[in-house]
């Protein structure tokens, strides 16, 4: 399909999470097969007073294409004047922000605060399409809470006023992360209106993402807690829809600590070691989930310092969870 005038092969997009998919995470996951990935959101405020911290969150010169910058704020203008900003970066597109459920986000007025203030977020596409020539995006939520449940309205509004797409994470910013996502307000939307629609939430492999096309009618799906230490979920997901419901079988040990490592190794390289071994602390415990010994390899991976640091609990994990039957994993 194509989202504007980009082309996108695949059936599933790395969802932009805040502190999870920097560059080197988007990285990994194009390598594995993410049909697009989007940058952590951006302030577009803090685009325009130069913020070298934004700067860097919005770098995306080594990534793989397609690739959004994700914009959040409550000023269409101020989002207009960020955009056009930040095409010196050149980006395949822009993702806005209409879903963050964060306090510090929404109680400003961006994020899923825009899904009070339909009439809003309309603008909020308009201005920054009108401001830059490649395709405009949003992602938004159910709705503010369960009683105001407006993802259809919002999501023709935005359609009318020139977004390509629309992704759709099915729960109110009331829920949260938490309870069942309502796929039927994907299916919703998806029925009004003519743009490619990307159905999110509860999306963990191969299977329930096939669920959601299915159930839905949606186009795409995007992955975001279910690709945390499992960048594998794409490829998975890929096999399943395209090779007549192929299950492929979970990565092997050495797979998944090799993959691991290079993350790890691509973070240094970018962020520096002392940084990214601090951030790295969490993406460990994810990618050793389920491992035996698990748990205290995650309290040693909390203490993290350096490169060395890691590569040691690496040979302990591996020597703690091989056995022979895994020998095709060397």
């Amino acid at each position: 399909m194509k989202i504007g005038n980009i082309e996108i092969t695949g059936r599933a997009a790395l969802a932009p999470m805040a502190g999870v998919t920097d560059a080197a995470y988007r990285q990994v996951c194009a390598r594995f097969g993410a049909a697009y990935t989007v940058t952590e959101m951006v302030s577009a405020r803090a685009v325009t007073y130069g913020d070298k911290k934004t700067a860097e969150i919005a770098g995306i010169s080594q990534d793989a294409r397609p690739v959004f910058i994700q914009l959040f704020g409550e000023d269409p203008q101020v989002m207009a004047q960020a955009a056009q900003k930040l095409m010196a970066l050149s980006p395949d597109g822009f993702d806005l922000n209409m879903g963050c459920p964060v306090p510090k986000v929404a109680c400003n007025g961006a994020g899923s605060a825009l899904m009070k203030e339909p009439e809003t977020c309309a603008q909020m596409v308009r201005a920054v399409k009108e401001a830059v020539p490649v395709p405009v995006t949003v992602k938004i939520r159910a709705g503010w809470d369960p009683a105001h449940k407006n993802a259809v309205q919002v999501a023709a509004l935005c359609q009318q006023a020139g977004a390509a797409a629309i992704a759709v994470h099915g729960r109110t910013r009331e829920e949260m992360y938490h309870g069942r996502a309502d796929w039927d307000i994907i299916r919703q939307v998806k029925e009004a209106v003519t743009v490619p629609v990307i159905g999110n939430g509860d999306v963990t492999g191969a299977q329930s993402a096939r669920n959601l096309l299915m159930e839905t009618g949606c186009d795409m799906v995007m992955v975001g807690r279910g690709a945390l230490g499992n960048p594998w979920v794409f490829r998975e997901i890929n096999a399943y829809l395209t090779d007549s419901c192929t299950i492929l079988p979970p990565p092997g040990l050495a797979e998944r600590l090799l993959a691991m490592r290079r993350h790890i190794g691509l973070m240094a390289g970018l962020k520096g070691e002392p940084r990214a071994m601090r951030e790295a602390r969490k993406h460990v415990g994810w990618y050793l989930h389920g491992l035996r010994g698990a748990a205290d390899f995650r309290r040693r991976a909390g203490l993290l310092s350096t490169l060395s640091d890691l590569d040691k609990l690496v040979e302990d994990v591996y020597r703690a969870n091989y056995h022979p039957q895994q020998e095709a994993d060397l």
